[in-house]
């Protein structure tokens, strides 16, 4: 029985979500016969965390679905018992990349990766709290149907599962590691509100995150797609390709990944950085592993507290690192696309070494491009004044930390990469045996059929 891990991690109360995740659960042990451990990585407040407790101990059992919700603290014993049981000489350093004291949207990814291993599953198929399913003629249209049918199958035999395929006979024998819709709805960066103030500062700010080295008519175009996913066109009958994908065609909150890339490269442990969880998939994609891309999107939609106060700038300033971490992800990124299939190894897999040498060498690359980043952001809020010239304010005082924070951004996940394998091998002895429940520690949810029975 394929066993997979169905990962939702969370900051926030998310009720409806967690039920929702619990229905796409049952479609796939209903219709693939898969075995799936919805796991719930929840590093809220006491009163936040009883709200998300008390949706999954409402959700009704069902045989073949296990739902793991683990609090912060729960989460800190077994990365604690993890990093020990890996050998690491700085356990603690390695706990503080996988559980910073603060946001790492990279870093929480991170952990349910090593939730996965722990529960031996082969793919973790990721969502986010902010995002709805489609629904059509009344019924939700799940990702995971198209993950199930080709995750980690041979491209050759994934053929039959989707409604074209683009693949290269020479890669038939290669495993499909992604499967990846996109989103509907709002931008999945939250910078519209700049486009409707002034759409010339919005163009500005967006094209600090292309590439620098492209020409200007591709860097133009580039801002034409950014952040849009597929549009607003709604799900009307399933779409699926098979081939190599396009990096814009993929979502990290929609996708399957085979354990086979998850368990060699880790994301980012970036702090208060949006976009820090893609490294992954520019590998997948650049070494041109066959993939499958679909069309059942998801809905993006904003939470509230982003737009106001001090949620307004603390989403703003992580928009801000992300435009800074370029500057070191861009030169590993276009090693990845120089290298091409020479990451995967005889077995089709990807090869940590030349990726290794990629982050280290990012590291020393002159800051001048995010100095002048920086610059053209102050400029840039003042003119949108109001609360933007007030971000620009916060900005200016914290240009050199700014600075400092995305250089260090890059030394910490040259760390994590070299450390990623005993990582990913102790989890997997490890187990990630049951904890008390509680706020801090988190809890098993209804676990039912011959594993319930067992434990």
């Amino acid at each position: 029985m394929q066993r997979v891990c169905l990962a939702l991690p969370t900051m926030r109360s998310c009720p409806e979500t967690i039920a929702e995740l619990a229905e796409e659960a049952a479609y796939a042990v209903a219709n693939f016969g898969a075995e799936v451990h919805l796991v719930i990585l929840d590093t809220t407040d006491a009163a936040t965390f009883a709200q998300n407790a008390g949706a999954v101990a409402a959700l009704e059992p069902t045989p073949g679905v296990v739902v793991h919700h683990l609090g912060e603290a729960r989460q800190r014993e077994f990365l604690h018992r993890v990093a020990e049981r890996s050998g690491a000489a700085d356990p603690d350093l390695l706990l503080d990349l996988m559980l910073p004291p603060a946001v790492a949207y990279g870093s929480c990814v991170n952990r349910l990766f090593l939730g996965a291993a722990a529960l031996g599953c082969t793919s973790a198929h990721l969502r986010n709290d902010d995002a709805d399913f489609q629904v059509v003629d009344g019924r939700k249209v799940f990702p995971i149907h198209h993950e199930l049918l080709s995750i980690g199958r041979p491209a050759g035999e994934a053929v039959a599962g989707v409604t074209r395929s683009e693949l290269d006979p020479a890669d038939a024998d290669k495993p499909v590691m992604l499967v990846s819709g996109s989103f509907i709805g709002e931008l999945n960066v939250d910078i519209s509100e700049i486009h409707e103030l002034d759409p010339a500062v919005y163009r500005d700010v967006v094209r600090l995150w292309t590439p620098p080295v492209w020409p200007e008519e591709e860097r133009d175009a580039m801002v034409d797609v950014s952040f849009k996913g597929a549009g607003s066109e709604p799900f009307t009958t399933d779409e699926s390709v098979l081939g190599v994908p396009d990096i814009w065609d993929v979502y990290m909150c929609n996708i399957a990944l085979d354990h086979r890339a998850y368990e060699v490269l880790p994301l980012l442990p970036s702090i208060e950085t949006i976009g820090s969880d893609y490294a992954l998939l520019h590998a997948l994609v650049h070494s041109r592993l066959p993939g499958v891309v679909h069309n059942r999107h998801i809905v993006n939609y904003y939470t509230p507290e982003r737009r106001t106060g001090t949620g307004f700038v603390n989403y703003q300033l992580r928009f801000v690192k992300f435009l800074l971490s370029m500057l070191y992800l861009y030169p590993v990124y276009g090693g990845m696309i120089d290298l091409g299939r020479e990451l995967l190894d005889e077995r089709h897999g990807l090869r940590v070494e030349p990726i290794i040498d990629l982050v280290r060498g990012s590291v020393d690359w002159d800051r001048a491009g995010n100095e002048h980043c920086l610059d053209v952001l102050d400029r840039s809020y003042r003119k949108l004044g109001g609360k933007y010239a007030e971000l620009a304010d916060v900005v200016a005082a914290r240009r050199g930390q700014l600075l400092d924070e995305a250089r260090q951004d890059a030394e910490r996940w040259a760390v994590l990469v070299e450390a990623w394998a005993p990582l990913v091998a102790a989890a997997r002895a490890q187990g990630l045996d049951a904890g008390p429940e509680g706020p801090d520690a988190g809890a098993e949810g209804p676990v039912t059929g011959a594993e319930g029975a067992a434990r």
